[in-house]
């Protein structure tokens, strides 16, 4: 999905105060990591109860009318959730949920039907769904889905962000310094590295001595640590 600056023409959200504004920027300006629900339905009277559901308990909410009008949108990178109606003109809500999927944006998703079935219900469930609620849904059975959906959104950022600064980090490594960063992560002695590299134990310290730095680990166990948060594609680089 991409980054928000304007909702579609005709379908104005209300903003986090209580008026509605002519786009999103409000939403931008307030801080980034503050919760923020987007909602697709078109149902305009049922995204603007939600919207307002939303405001109520003091979660900033936006609304769209179709998955298309999401997508042509810019998002802001806030911890959040997706509130979707499965059936909907054009694409549907597990129409968006696949195209997320394969874009690689894990975003949680609580559907909401007015005909839903079983078949229907595993696969988005299956795909990841937080829930799927059936129209017409109680206020908190939403709310909960919701609440649900952002705490997993929070910690899934939080991981997003140990593994991209376990990244930065190794990416200050040499490329024989990955290679005894590696060693070590197998449980290789210093004078195993030293055989296996064809270097004198000292080197290996040395080499060693730098990896700890740069990874900013105080312990062998906090190396291997590091480097299992490592992507697996850095992971199975040679160098």
């Amino acid at each position: 999905m991409n980054q928000l600056s304007q909702p579609s023409r005709g379908n104005t959200a209300p903003s986090p105060f209580g008026q509605h504004v002519a786009g999103a920027s409000a939403l931008l300006t307030l801080d980034q990591e503050r919760p923020l629900v987007v909602i697709v339905d078109d149902d305009v009277a049922v995204r603007t109860s939600i919207e307002e559901l939303m405001l109520s308990v003091g979660i900033d909410a936006v609304g769209f009318g179709s998955t298309r009008e999401l997508l042509d949108a810019e998002l802001p990178q806030r911890p959040g959730c997706l509130v979707l109606d499965v059936r909907m003109p054009g694409s549907s809500g597990l129409d968006l949920q696949q195209h997320l999927a394969a874009a690689g944006d894990s975003k949680p998703i609580v559907f909401l039907t007015g005909h839903g079935d079983i078949p229907m219900t595993v696969q988005a469930m299956k795909a990841g769904a937080v829930d799927f609620l059936t129209k017409p849904f109680r206020d908190q059975s939403l709310l909960d889905a919701v609440s649900t959906g952002i705490e997993r959104d929070i910690a899934q950022r939080a991981d997003a962000r140990m593994v991209q600064q376990q990244a930065d980090r190794y990416a200050l490594l040499t490329a024989r310094e990955r290679q005894v960063l590696r060693l070590v992560a197998q449980g290789r002695l210093n004078k195993q590295i030293a055989f296996d590299l064809g270097i004198t134990e000292v080197t290996v310290k040395l080499h060693r001595s730098g990896v700890m730095k740069k990874m900013q680990a105080a312990s062998v166990g906090e190396l291997v640590r590091a480097w299992d948060l490592l992507p697996v594609e850095l992971r199975e680089r040679v160098t």
